[in-house]
């Protein structure tokens, strides 16, 4: 049983952050609130994708509103993605990484696969900011944050905020 109220935006380098996290076992009510809790949560901080690790819960389910609001998150639950097209780089930000954007390289397009609320599973083809979206957040249950993707000279010129985020994260 997860603990909707416990959950928040879970800062770089959280140990939540760095696992695989484990496959939805079942889409249930708890699973609903955590999917409600997310989007308020994601809304309030002005951001377009939000992976359950990113609040602290470590199952296979992110979310997904391009255009932030409300009406058009979609939940992908269990899902894969694969990547196809040529790698481009774009500046990207993450909420559990404040103070950072930075160039990132992804591929332009790819195609999601993953079960929704009600327990139906579809496929779709995404390009542009939407595939940029589902691999962003594919990545977070993965293990993987925009830190892992950064080129040494972005951590260089990063370093200043990555080490108030470590030193945050230890007190």
């Amino acid at each position: 049983m997860i603990d909707i109220d416990k959950c928040r935006i879970t800062h770089y380098p959280a140990g939540v952050l760095g696992g695989r996290a484990e496959p939805v076992e079942e889409i249930n009510d708890n699973i609903r609130q955590l999917v409600d809790k997310m989007i308020d949560i994601m809304l309030k901080n002005k951001g377009v994708g939000l992976a359950a690790p990113q609040v602290g819960v470590p199952l296979r389910l992110f979310i997904i509103s391009l255009d932030g609001s409300r009406e058009n998150v979609r939940a992908y639950v269990n899902p894969t993605v694969t990547p196809s097209g040529a790698l481009e780089a774009n500046d990207e930000g993450c909420l559990s990484v404040p103070g950072i954007y930075t160039k990132i390289r992804r591929y332009t397009k790819c195609e999601v696969t993953a079960t929704d609320l009600d327990g139906n599973e579809f496929t779709e083809q995404a390009e542009g900011l939407y595939a940029r979206a589902l691999q962003h957040e594919y990545d977070h249950i993965e293990g993987i944050t925009i830190v892992n993707r950064m080129g040494q000279p972005a951590r260089i010129v990063h370093r200043k905020q990555l080490k108030k985020l470590q030193d945050r994260s230890e007190q």
